[in-house]
């Protein structure tokens, strides 16, 4: 192992117990050391997503606390475990820990499978980087993975001016499709600034009346917008809900209509970061920052991610 840095402590965004915002706190907890084929990441800034609000409260997959949540790394690598040779100390990565249970970026050192990150790209800062590793391998593996998305197809993404809604509206127009995105009225200029073809006021109008003849659709809400949303598709077209949990009507409703849907859960993937990698420094794709917080701060990030209303990604830094 090949270590730069002899500190053992570090300082995480840790919890206790489940409940609001207000269980988060700052705490000073052992270093983690890379095992083999990990790295040492000394995290810069760490996304926020609704994983990890959700997470807090209930538990989710994790289960009683105490742990430290997050998924979104960006940094630097510090040290190398035995047979990671991907990188080398003093690299700059971004990343996405293996989801879920390889949780913990919201501290100041993280370690992770060496296959977990990729180079990250020269042209964007770590603000940038860490709000990009979840939502983009939800929406790549969404779209390109599981839809195989092409060009001149139609798409509709809902939420668009969301986390992973914005990242997914980008990564459509990049393979050529036609996007049409839900959002309230007050963000449909920032959606046509992103490449959305047609947005749709969600407050106002009916999608599953207004849309039609659509090939995929990103379903990022769930529930009754699931089965709602088949109804918009052609025949053959797809539904893919990144909500893995809900009732088997949306598959019998698909069948019925002649239809395909799926539910996912996101995959920590070398090869999916080195493919947003490039489309990032192609110019193709861009976080939107709703807003930076220290560590300290991340019960007041969590606070203004649960009143959904925020336009793109908030980031926690640790700096």
């Amino acid at each position: 192992m090949n270590v730069v840095n002899t500190v053992n402590t570090m300082r995480a965004v840790g919890q206790d117990v489940l409940g609001g915002p207000g269980v988060l706190k700052v705490t000073e907890v052992e270093r983690p050391a890379p095992r083999p084929n990990e790295v040492l990441v000394r995290v810069r800034a760490a996304g926020v997503n609704p994983t990890d609000w959700k997470h807090r409260a209930t538990g989710g997959f994790l289960g009683e606390p105490p742990f430290v949540l997050g998924w979104d790394v960006s940094g630097v690598v510090e040290a190398t475990g035995i047979g990671a040779s991907l990188f080398r100390p003093g690299d700059e990565v971004f990343g996405m820990l293996p989801y879920p249970f390889g949780h913990g970026s919201h501290a100041e050192y993280v370690t992770a499978p060496a296959r977990s990150f990729a180079p990250k790209p020269a042209g964007i800062d770590h603000i940038q980087a860490g709000a990009l590793p979840l939502v983009s391998l939800t929406a790549w593996q969404a779209m390109v993975e599981r839809a195989d998305l092409r060009a001149g197809q139609r798409v509709l993404v809902h939420a668009a001016a969301g986390g992973v809604g914005h990242v997914a509206v980008q990564i459509a127009k990049a393979r050529g499709a036609y996007v049409i995105g839900t959002a309230s009225a007050g963000k449909h200029d920032f959606l046509r600034g992103i490449g959305v073809d047609e947005p749709v006021d969600y407050r106002t109008t009916d999608f599953a009346e207004a849309v039609r003849d659509v090939d995929v659709v990103l379903d990022t809400i769930g529930g009754d917008t699931s089965l709602r949303s088949l109804r918009v598709l052609r025949p053959g077209g797809l539904v893919v809900s990144i909500l893995p949990v809900g009732s088997d009507d949306f598959y019998e409703e698909a069948g019925r209509l002649g239809v395909r849907a799926l539910r996912m859960l996101v995959d920590a993937d070398h090869h999916g970061m080195r493919a947003i990698a490039e489309l990032v420094e192609e110019g193709g794709l861009r976080a939107e920052i709703a807003g930076t917080f220290p560590l300290a701060e991340a019960a007041e990030a969590h606070e203004l991610g649960e009143t959904g209303r925020t336009t793109g990604k908030l980031v926690l830094l640790t700096d």
